[in-house]
């Protein structure tokens, strides 16, 4: 962890005046849609101009910076933390403050972080907590989802009025947390039906949570024990499941609905085919730069802190190929975000997990390193071009929570939320320079592209070159309004969705021919995964002695053969649609003409 001063009780004198302003020079300018030569004035917390500098007269008294060969890209929108939650007997250790402080340094301006009330707690009265922790401490702009825990009759009218007056739209639902958060098929449609009338935005966090239940009583009763035993309890086809289901309740809902932290090639596959059958309408989803970044392959024999610091839910996959595929994924606008899920716990509290897996607090680290991290393995590895980043970073979440063009864009009126890029820069992530709370980086020693040169919240310079100096309690709460038009005007036909445009003959045809030519091209193999039960009958190998943190080869799984060309790549997937063979398009890595959504 890096070391920095002692927070800012109060707005420090060079973010105080009214008259701050900011003249940024010779960069490229990216939006989601387009990029652009052109120089940017602030002032007041606001973009003033954008344009050529032939248009503009500067006065006196403003900071100008050169950004030559630089790029100029709004800040990112982290639309899934969890700061300082109370989980499973522990606190995570960002707080609000170190957890804003980091996700500026990494290039992140705005935070949604999630409400999660005990169950039968009031949703109103949960939200109250978390503004009252977050208020004084933020030192970036942030807003709220709320977690619906349980479902009542008073739960339904605490959405109204989170809705219509507490700036609140979007609503997490859990299928997984048996017996503390988890509600059955019949409340997901009553809460999804909700929130359909009140016009917001459902989430869910989708894996099975009866199979894990079943198989972590199994798990345990064979004595695997260890944060292993975390992934064998919810393999990819428990979250794949669920992916499904959520979004066949969702459609049947006719709700909008958010997949949070897609965290396999299975679900995300499952993800892609609604996405493909409703035209574009209703399902959204998220992975996460844990997803992107690493995988289980990091745990095996590693011990059990280290292993027990990469444990969350869903887990890290043990095929290595995950993290490409996801990636491409997001290329082709399947997913439509990335988040990090931040949720950071040190070694001593993951230590309460010692002889019960189940016992692990669940969260890694991601708020300072996501922006970092989808460049490398996205930018620079050629999969996303720098348009397809600022969507997956940063607007597409604006748009979605609708506080787009407020914020996720570089244009007069919006917020000077502005990060100066630079592309071609690198640095070597580590727990000893990171700004975090935390005593452990899960993407310790890689070196990536793409590092922050300066980063200005609302118009003020919070971080220079690697020098960080941000207030706190600087941050303010941004109202997410409901009936977000970038979701809306698809539900109800007033826009065409991306994939409606894409495919024009798939409406003409009916669908088969487009949907069959884009399912044949995605062609992959998803390995084999036999059920917990039958490794514990002895008919399957056993983990090995100690620690795996999910183990491919020893838990019934098979590699499909995977030729993973950088220029495309196919899942092959028989379909229970009248024997039609279907395909998701995925489409070549960006060269050509730049767009938010491909």
């Amino acid at each position: 962890m890096s070391t920095s001063p002692k927070p800012v009780k109060k707005v420090p004198i060079h973010l105080q005046s009214a008259a701050n302003r900011v003249y940024i020079k010779n960069g490229e300018i990216v939006n989601h849609d387009k990029s652009f030569k052109a120089d940017v004035y602030i002032e007041d917390g606001t973009i003033k101009f954008v344009g050529p500098p032939s248009e503009i007269t500067i006065p006196g008294g403003v900071r100008t910076i050169d950004a030559s060969g630089l790029l100029i890209i709004p800040g990112g929108i982290d639309p899934h933390t969890h700061m300082q939650l109370p989980f499973g007997g522990a606190v995570a250790v960002d707080d609000f403050y170190h957890g804003t402080k980091a996700a500026v340094a990494g290039g992140t301006t705005m935070i949604i972080d999630f409400v999660l009330p005990n169950k039968h707690e009031s949703m109103i009265e949960a939200y109250d907590k978390w503004r009252s922790w977050a208020d004084p401490k933020v030192c970036c702009d942030y807003g709220l989802h709320v977690g619906i825990t349980w479902w009542s009759k008073s739960v339904s009218e605490e959405l109204g009025i989170l809705c219509k007056e507490l700036g609140v739209n979007s609503f997490k639902t859990f299928m997984a947390y048996k017996g503390l958060y988890q509600l059955n098929d019949s409340d997901l449609l009553d809460v999804f039906e909700r929130i359909r009338q009140l016009n917001g935005v459902a989430m869910v966090h989708a894996e099975n949570g009866d199979i894990i239940a079943k198989n972590t009583q199994r798990l345990l009763a064979e004595g695997i024990n260890g944060p292993e035993g975390h992934e064998l309890s919810r393999p990819e086809e428990v979250e794949a499941e669920a992916v499904h289901r959520a979004c066949v309740l969702a459609h049947q809902s006719d709700c909008p609905l958010y997949v949070v932290h897609v965290m396999s090639k299975s679900a995300g596959i499952e993800l892609a085919r609604a996405r493909q059958r409703y035209r574009g309408r209703y399902i959204m989803g998220e992975t996460l730069a844990a997803a992107l970044g690493t995988d289980a392959t990091c745990c095996f024999h590693m011990g059990y802190e280290h292993e027990a610091a990469h444990v969350l839910s869903p887990p890290l996959r043990p095929d290595p190929t995950t993290r490409e595929f996801l990636m491409k994924l997001l290329a082709n606008d399947d997913l439509q975000l990335t988040g990090s899920d931040n949720c950071t716990f040190n070694k001593d509290q993951k230590a309460k997990g010692k002889g019960d897996f189940t016992k692990i607090p669940n969260g890694v680290n991601g708020v300072e390193d996501r922006m970092s991290l989808v460049w490398e393995k996205g930018v620079q590895a050629g999969l996303l071009d720098p348009c397809r980043f600022v969507a997956v970073t940063s607007t597409n979440a604006a748009k979605i929570f609708n506080i787009y063009p407020q914020k996720g864009r570089i244009a007069v009126g919006s917020d000077a939320d502005i990060v100066i890029w630079n592309p071609n820069a690198t640095r070597t992530i580590s727990k000893d320079t990171h700004h975090q709370a935390c005593d452990f980086n899960i993407f310790e020693g890689m070196t990536v592209h793409g590092v922050c040169e300066f980063v200005l919240v609302r118009g003020r310079i919070c971080a220079e070159r690697g020098q960080v100096r941000v207030a706190e309690g600087f941050g303010r709460f941004i109202p997410t309004p409901v009936r977000p038009p970038f979701v809306y005007d698809i539900i109800e036909g007033k826009v065409q969705s991306a994939v409606q445009e894409d495919h024009p003959e798939e409406r003409q045809n009916g669908g088969g021919n487009s949907v069959a030519k884009k399912f044949a091209e995605l062609d992959i193999q998803i390995p084999i995964q036999e059920p917990i039960s039958a490794m514990l009958a002895g008919n399957l190998a056993m983990p090995a002695e100690g620690s795996l943190c999910s183990t491919p080869s020893v838990r019934g799984r098979v590699d499909g053969k995977h030729d993973m060309q950088q220029s495309s790549f196919s899942i092959s997937e028989e379909l229970d649609r009248g024997g039609v063979r279907a395909c998701i398009k995925v489409k070549n890595p960006p060269g050509g003409k730049s767009s938010g959504f491909w």
